[in-house]
């Protein structure tokens, strides 16, 4: 349905209107721009500083020792922010397209858009790269107090009334369970905070039939700072916009399909306008490595989620975080009571409510909520838009003013939902404090307000609401956080401290990019360490790991956790000389902080092979890095078991089963049981190593030691190194297994080091003359006579075309999983560039949908200036000249 400028006649009244509250009337002065800020700027002050000061309270970063990088802000957003500052002030080598750092060469463009698209995320570039953890906390912040601010726009869209009043209410959504819960650590999903008012306004607009235009560019906004969460929200907006026009009084059908029409084309539009940021990241989606397998069938019990809507506790259970406050808890009860608002109004509201939990935790609707794809993680990140529901219910209940008695049944209610939850993990002292105590503060305050009319009374209980809300606020964010640091499992990564700070001075001195890579290792100070600390290294931890990456990577002996959705680093030295690592930091396993310079002989980022040889049946890890490096440089011998637990054969490998449980009384010599030794011969001096990829438990042999923590497909271990062969060339390796583990048949490799230095020396000989790589793309003057195929030591991604000798543009082969571009007959130049699969499309649907945009635009304003245009007149008709 095309949009057209609504005229004064054609506006919609606002909806279920009531008389605003005595005392919040404003002279006509005071509704100017300031007038109409004072509210909303309110909600931000108020949300902001309760956070402020609930994490001051706690010691929480930037006001104390405790650190916030747990869980993905650590491992994600703070590497990401640190490469957002590399990028706006050109210390990388890649660019928005393309990463060269992580994964050994990955695409960047659909991280972007995913992760650093919110825009307060840009601040990073003001502050110094070491103190990236600030922005990043700013991210959080900023989104809380512009969050409650336009919720304070939109519930006075909803219903007017007392701006104190909205803003006060405002500020149990922006510090709702969700945000101190879930928000904090994925600074992205905050933008969804944003959103949800954002798309809220721009719906209101379609039912007053106004600002077609200005709310087209509100759903665009939101869906550009994260389209995630936007998601959600439209969602959610959609439903409430439903709600509203089935319960709008005195409103013909008409208006009402016409309002759902402006709202339809208006989100479609809007949406369009941000096309490349789906397109990219669905086609990026679509290529990547899938996540772990998951089932939520069921969901937590019922009383298990009723006690998420009481505040100050946390539950390590997953369960919809929902608390918006004890004011906004106490009027949502106390809505039904409220017979100033239609029954059909009340009932459709809480139908609302209760429709949208019950959705949260069944496996159907959890897939619409997250895009048709189960997350790999907490499956109630939506919880937003259901405490922002529960706010707007708040609001229509408050903006009726509540007679007492409906306030004391609220509180009834809330007494009994405490009362049943009693024994709930989300339930502690915290709460009782804030229900008992904040609860009868605010009743008292609400009742005074709606029972007496003296304006100091009014003003005094509005300030008691106003304290109770600050300090119930902040108390609240200082006891979640502290509940949730007391788990195990958020511990913090050590992000931007002196270790890593260390480690990136190291790093920046051995550089010899594109000659040689610098890796970081697998040391992780976080989980995306190349982007913390620069190199150019295996470790990427993204939901975009292209599938490409993760298997040839872990094919060719790298690890990888979360299903190969976080790849690590080559350990031994023909991976590295493979990825053309000439240095790396080695991790030292008894200490996180704690890393050792490692150089290596690398073969280049470019070699010209004049075969590729094809794989065989039953490859073994060894046998595919000779392939790539071209030479045998291997043995593999037969292991043989010699001592300890017997193992039981099994499909050409080993089987151990599980120690004995030591007599009573007796301790084990090995918390891990005695495991089993195997034994080998190799050539004495070569170097041993071994590949059990899903093995967990302990390896250790010739001096050396390593700790195995494989989960078939969920966590593969790397090739490790084990030490040098004696000279009497036997090799003996214990296997000690967490319960009944698998050991491969050819899980010991023994390296020839002569022979990998002659194989490198031989890629070196047919490298290239000149390379140059940086921004998306690179260049290659080749040696002369050079033919049959270049390997670049990249992994095969989707999106790469290269040109010979300045021919078309053709998309590369795979070898072994690496880029490989056939030269023909002879070749003297090579160029690469990447192409982010998706991009041309979703530019093509956002300009068309510009210029739709700019027709309707253009429409409006000359219709606009057709009515205050007063008609020509011709001279005749002009009075004569005195």
């Amino acid at each position: 349905m095309a949009p057209t400028p609504a005229t004064p006649q054609e506006a919609v009244r606002p909806l279920e209107v009531a008389r605003p509250l005595p005392g919040s009337e404003r002279p006509a002065a005071a509704r100017g721009t300031l007038g109409r800020l004072a509210a909303p700027g309110l909600a931000a002050a108020l949300s902001m500083g309760a956070y402020c000061l609930g994490l001051a309270l706690y010691g929480s970063y930037p006001f104390g020792p405790h650190s916030r990088a747990v869980n993905d802000l650590g491992n994600q957003f703070v590497p990401f922010h640190a490469r957002l500052w590399d990028l706006m002030h050109g210390t990388t080598s890649g660019d928005l397209f393309f990463n060269w750092g992580s994964g050994y060469g990955v695409p960047f463009l659909a991280d972007f858009f995913t992760y650093l698209m919110n825009p307060f995320s840009w601040l990073v570039g003001l502050f110094p790269r070491a103190l990236a953890d600030l922005p990043v906390f700013l991210v959080t912040l900023l989104s809380i107090g512009l969050g409650a601010a336009l919720m304070t726009v939109l519930l006075g869209r909803l219903q007017p009334g007392s701006g104190v009043l909205r803003a006060l209410l405002s500020v149990g959504y922006g510090l709702c369970a969700w945000v101190l819960n879930d928000g904090f650590a994925d600074p992205m999903w905050m933008w969804g905070l944003v959103a949800l008012p954002l798309t809220g306004i721009a719906a209101d607009w379609c039912l007053r039939r106004t600002r077609w235009v200005a709310g087209t560019l509100l759903v665009a906004l939101a869906w550009a700072g994260n389209f995630y969460t936007a998601a959600m929200a439209t969602l959610a907006t959609a439903l409430v916009l439903g709600l509203r026009l089935l319960t709008a009084t005195g409103m013909p059908r008409r208006d009402r399909l016409r309002a759902a029409g402006r709202a339809v084309s208006m989100a479609l539009t809007g949406i369009l306008l941000t096309a490349p940021v789906l397109t990219v990241t669905f086609r990026a989606s679509h290529a990547a490595q899938p996540a772990p397998e998951v089932s939520y069938a069921g969901g937590p019990p019922l009383l298990h989620q009723l006690s998420q809507l009481l505040p100050g506790g946390h539950d390590a259970t997953p369960a919809p975080n929902l608390f918006i406050g004890v004011p906004g808890l106490l009027l949502v009860a106390a809505f039904p009571f409220v017979r100033a608002v239609p029954l059909r109004v009340r009932l459709g509201w809480y139908a609302l409510a209760a429709g949208v939990a019950f959705s949260f935790v069944q496996e159907p609707t959890i897939l619409l909520w997250h895009g048709f794809a189960l997350p790999n993680g907490s499956p109630y990140r939506a919880a937003f838009v259901l405490s922002g529901i529960l706010v707007m219910i708040s609001w229509l209940a408050l903006a009726h003013r509540p007679r007492p008695g409906a306030l004391a049944a609220g509180a009834g209610l809330v007494a009994a939902l405490a009362w049943l939850c009693r024994d709930q993990a989300a339930v502690g002292t915290a709460t009782w404090i804030l229900v008992a105590g904040g609860g009868a503060v605010t009743l008292l305050a609400l009742t005074a307000r709606s029972a007496l009319r003296g304006g100091r009374t009014r003003a005094a209980a509005t300030a008691a609401l106003t304290g109770t809300v600050l300090l119930g606020s902040a108390y609240t964010a200082c006891s979640v956080t502290a509940a949730r640091d007391r788990i195990a499992w958020f511990r913090p990564k050590i992000t931007l401290t002196g270790p890593s700070l260390a480690a990136r001075d190291e790093l920046a001195a051995r550089t010899d990019w594109p000659r040689s890579r610098t890796d970081p290792g697998p040391h992780e100070f976080a989980n995306n360490d190349p982007l913390l600390l620069g190199g150019e290294g295996g470790a990427y931890y993204s939901s975009y790991v292209p599938a490409a990456t993760a298997r040839t990577l872990q094919r060719l002996g790298a690890g990888w956790y979360i299903r190969g959705r976080h790849t690590l680093s080559f350990e031994d030295p023909a991976g590295q000389a493979i990825m053309g690592v000439s240095s790396s930091l080695s991790p030292v396993w008894e200490s996180r902080t704690r890393y050792i310079p490692h150089r290596a002989y690398p073969a280049p980022l470019l070699t010209v092979r004049s075969t590729l040889p094809r794989p065989r049946a039953g490859e073994t890890v060894f046998a595919r890095q000779e392939r790539v490096l071209g030479a045998a440089v291997y043995e593999v011998p037969a292991l043989r078991p010699t001592a300890g637990t017997p193992p039981v054969p099994d499909r050409g490998g080993w089987l151990l089963r599980p120690a004995p449980r030591p007599a009573a009384r007796q301790p084990a010599a090995d918390p891990n049981g005695p495991g089993t030794t195997f034994t080998a011969h190799c050539a004495p001096g070569s170097t041993a190593v071994w590949s059990a990829p899903w093995f967990s438990g302990r390896v250790t042999g010739l001096g050396g030691h390593s700790k195995a923590i494989g989960r078939v497909d969920v966590t593969a271990n790397p090739v490790r190194e084990l030490g040098r062969v004696p000279a009497d060339g036997t090799v003996s390796v214990r296997f000690t297994g967490r319960g009944p583990q698998r050991v491969p048949g050819h899980a010991l490799g023994c390296l020839s080091p002569r022979r990998l230095t002659a194989a490198v020396d031989a890629l070196r000989a047919r490298g290239p003359a000149e390379l140059a790589a940086g921004g998306h793309g690179l260049t290659a003057r080749l040696r002369p006579g050079s033919r049959g195929s270049a390997v670049l030591a990249m992994p095969a991604v989707e999106g790469w075309g290269c040109a010979v000798d300045g021919g078309p543009r053709r998309a590369p082969h795979s070898f072994a999983g690496l880029l490989a571009v056939p030269l023909g007959s002879g070749a003297s130049r090579l160029s690469c560039s990447y192409r982010p699969p998706g991009l041309g499309t979703g530019l093509a649907a956002s300009a068309a949908a510009a210029l739709a945009l700019a027709a309707v635009a253009t429409a409006g304003a000359v219709r606009g200036r057709r009515r205050v245009t007063p008609p020509r007149r011709s001279p005749r008709d002009l009075p004569p000249d005195p």
